[in-house]
């Protein structure tokens, strides 16, 4: 499976994992880091960390040396269970992370990747190397946008779910209206020799962009009128990115860089099959129009409110923002059995634990904890919901992350 094959519930938990691993440090060179390839067996990854358990005793500071052995025997217990090599291969981070006051603990990540890892890596460094993994989710499909008529031109992509807007050109192409006679003809020689280097600066820009992007699945071509389809078929693309036009050429409104690349977007979208950002588009105006109604329609928003429409069965689609950075704390008190369920900003369990321990006196407190949208995602798919993790990058999801609180549901049926 690759990283365009994963559901949008996979990515997220990839993207998380990754931004946690970007957040830790150590005291020292005390994080290893291990990118195990495809190609490369379990035995030979033991064997050498075998050898680099041996090497750790000789690290002059003896308090890097112990985290470092304790890191490698970790890891070394981690691979046991691997009879061979994944197919794509493994990527283990395991080291003391400062914690705070001072103090650290030992944290341990064993990943399967979404594609092949491509080199055999072993690091000790008072970070984790994860750039490998970053750039594993830069490989979404990329879309060429360009838009073009006699007096504008804007070319940017759509990666992923986000617009992104790199070049607006205004022309200097005179209307096509003059004067009559001689001088009538002369001026429609001269509009026609601006406009065809007006095309083919326009066309030379695009195509230094367009060469220069790995990934690129396609390029849609849109503007008003005709003007597209003359740029196209005479040919003031670079060969090789003619060869990746879209054949379909979309018709728009606009030629800037804000609107119009929107609108070529949603223009193309039924032409590309699967366009994330454009079902994130229509769940959201569907439950825009269900808000709207007298008595908001099936639609439902806020966490408390999307728990309890879960535990009725009555979630159809679960829309959550890819932003949300938060955490489901379940506490126990070890000795009376009591239950307290909260939700805090990810960086706030800490001070939720500390909280609760001084209420409940000392080392009572006894405390799981889970991902706010990995949570809700389980009880989604419990009732058979659909679960759609939406991308802030686009209109709508910068709307249910700021006026919904990044949690809202269409339902099946009203259930109260």
């Amino acid at each position: 499976m690759t990283a365009s094959e994963w559901t949008e519930r996979q990515k997220y938990v990839f993207k998380r994992a990754i931004e946690e691993l970007e957040k830790y440090r150590g005291m020292g060179t005390e994080l290893v880091t291990l990118y195990i390839p495809p190609t490369r067996q379990i035995s030979d990854a033991n064997a050498m960390l075998r050898d680099e358990l041996g090497q750790a005793a000789n690290i002059k500071s003896k308090q890097t040396g112990q985290a470092v052995q304790s890191a490698l025997t970790s890891m070394m217990a981690r691979l046991k269970p691997f009879k061979q090599t994944p197919e794509n291969g493994l990527a283990l981070f395991v080291g003391n992370v400062v914690v705070g006051n001072n103090k650290t603990e030992q944290v341990a990540h064993v990943l399967e990747p979404p594609e092949p890892v491509p080199t055999y890596q072993y690091r000790c460094d008072s970070s984790f190397n994860v750039e490998p993994l970053k750039e594993m989710l830069e490989h979404e499909d990329t879309y060429g946008l360009m838009i073009i008529d006699r007096k504008e031109c804007s070319i940017g992509f759509l990666k992923g779910k986000a617009i992104v807007a790199l070049s607006n050109k205004q022309s200097t192409v005179p209307s096509k209206h003059g004067r009559g006679g001689q001088s009538q003809r002369r001026f429609e020689r001269l509009t026609e020799e601006a406009a065809h280097e007006w095309f083919k600066a326009s066309g030379e820009k695009a195509s230094e962009i367009f060469l220069n992007t790995p990934n690129l699945k396609a390029v849609l071509l849109g503007g008003p009128g005709s003007t597209k389809n003359y740029f196209a078929e005479e040919g003031y693309l670079h060969h090789e990115v003619q060869k990746k036009l879209h054949p379909t050429y979309f018709d728009t409104g606009y030629t800037d860089d804000d609107q119009g690349l929107k609108e070529l977007v949603e223009a193309a979208g039924e032409a590309i099959h699967g366009l994330a950002m454009l079902a994130d588009k229509h769940l959201m105006q569907r439950f825009l129009r269900e808000t709207a109604k007298p008595d908001s329609g099936l639609a439902e928003y806020g966490e408390a409110a999307i728990r309890k429409a879960l535990e009725m069965g009555a979630v159809d689609h679960l829309l959550l923002s890819e932003d949300l950075r938060r955490t489901r704390c379940t506490f126990k008190h070890r000795q009376t059995g009591e239950v307290r369920e909260t939700t805090v900003e990810a960086d706030k369990v800490a001070m939720a634990y500390d909280k609760l321990s001084a209420e409940w006196g000392g080392n009572n407190v006894g405390l799981e904890k889970k991902d706010l949208v990995e949570d809700l995602s389980d009880l989604a798919e419990q009732i058979g919901a659909n679960v759609h993790i939406v991308s802030s990058a686009s209109e709508e999801g910068g709307i249910l992350r700021n006026a919904f609180g990044g949690i809202a549901a269409i339902l099946r049926y009203r259930y109260q």
